[in-house]
């Protein structure tokens, strides 16, 4: 499997219109959409749910957040920044890196949904910028924002995933799909989650409400995104078994678990025991839950047997999570707007 993957063709009259035929690499599209010849069937659902989340960053008042932020206890503060720095560069990255992905997958409806999660990621790019117009000075959002690049931490992270996203972008072989496949899927479903606790955590102190708004409709985006590439996987699972010898999987487990010990390490070093209501106890025990759970999604061996169940310290984080259960009509901020969007639970 080391024969580079085609691009396709954007015009391309001998494309096969049976969609019986549709693959995800290496098949022969037209580029035509039509809903009504969808291969895969799972595709129209995870449309409607993608398009019903549509939400504006404006419409949630940061009013509150710009009182709150100045008071922050000082390592509070920081995590907040350094969180908010590494969430902003790894939306950005993914924001340009669906594209590539794109040029390879020969499956029309798959690329719909790849286009919807690009304009997404945009929207949370810009939800992070809107947070830091609202509550920092100028000279801070600047030094916010390029954190990742000096901080060896955090310059670290981006790397693993930076990493496996360019060596695609130089070597297009269905191997190297697959891992930036795995890279999007561990971006998705664990790489965030630190930051999601963190900011869930402040809404259970009563603090930065607005951001808490912002975190939770991010989230509820990402869960589509995991939906996404989750089935993406599976389907090549099917279509391409050659993908996933015994020696491949493993290749996966080890990303994965690569994926899971960077979070667990980052939160415990930006959370640790300093956040109330956070320790390092609890980020650990979560973060290796969710590795397992994403390791049984995909058909793989879990990472960490004996602990498969979501702790009870930490049930309050999907709770949280659901943007719309908990009412947040901040100062008028118009939660509402978004109530046709069902919460989609984090069980992939």
């Amino acid at each position: 499997m080391s024969e580079s993957l085609k691009r396709k063709a954007l015009f391309n009259a001998q494309g096969d219109t049976d969609v019986r035929r549709r693959r995800m690499i290496n098949g022969n599209t037209t580029n035509l959409n039509d809903f009504n010849t969808l291969k895969y069937g799972w595709v129209s659902d995870w449309y409607r749910q993608a398009m019903n989340n549509f939400w504006i960053p404006e419409e949630i008042n940061l009013g509150q957040d710009l009182k709150d932020y100045p008071k922050l206890e000082p390592a509070v503060k920081t995590a907040l920044d350094k969180t908010l720095s590494f969430l902003i560069f790894l939306d950005s990255i993914q924001t340009a890196n669906l594209p590539n992905i794109g040029e390879v997958i020969t499956a029309n409806e798959i690329n719909l949904c790849l286009t919807i999660q690009a304009f997404q990621e945009a929207v949370h790019s810009q939800s992070y910028s809107y947070m830091l117009d609202s509550f920092c000075s100028p000279d801070q959002r600047t030094e916010i924002l390029y954190q990742w690049k000096e901080d060896p931490r955090l310059l670290k992270r981006n790397e693993f995933i930076g990493g496996l996203y360019n060596e695609f972008i130089e070597q297009r072989t269905p191997v190297q799909l697959m891992k930036t496949l795995i890279a999007n899927y561990i971006l998705e479903g664990i790489y965030f989650y630190s930051g999601f606790m963190f900011f869930y955590n402040l809404g259970r102190m009563g603090l930065m409400p607005g951001s808490v708004q912002e975190i939770r409709y991010i989230n509820r985006d990402e869960n589509t995104h995991l939906w996404l590439f989750r089935s993406m996987i599976l389907e090549l699972r099917k279509e391409e078994p050659q993908l996933f010898t015994s020696e491949r999987e493993q290749l996966y487990r080890e990303m994965l678990k690569q994926g899971v010990e960077e979070e667990i390490e980052w939160g415990c070093a930006i959370l640790g025991d300093e956040i109330p209501g956070l320790n390092k106890t609890m980020i650990r025990d979560y973060i290796r839950y969710l590795g397992n759970l994403r390791a049984k999604a995909i058909h793989l061996e879990i990472l960490y047997p004996g602990e498969e169940e979501e702790p009870a310290s930490m049930k309050w984080v999907s709770q949280y999570a659901n943007a719309n259960l908990i009412k947040t009509d901040f100062f008028e901020a118009r939660s509402s707007a978004y109530a046709k969007a069902s919460a989609l639970k984090d069980d992939l």
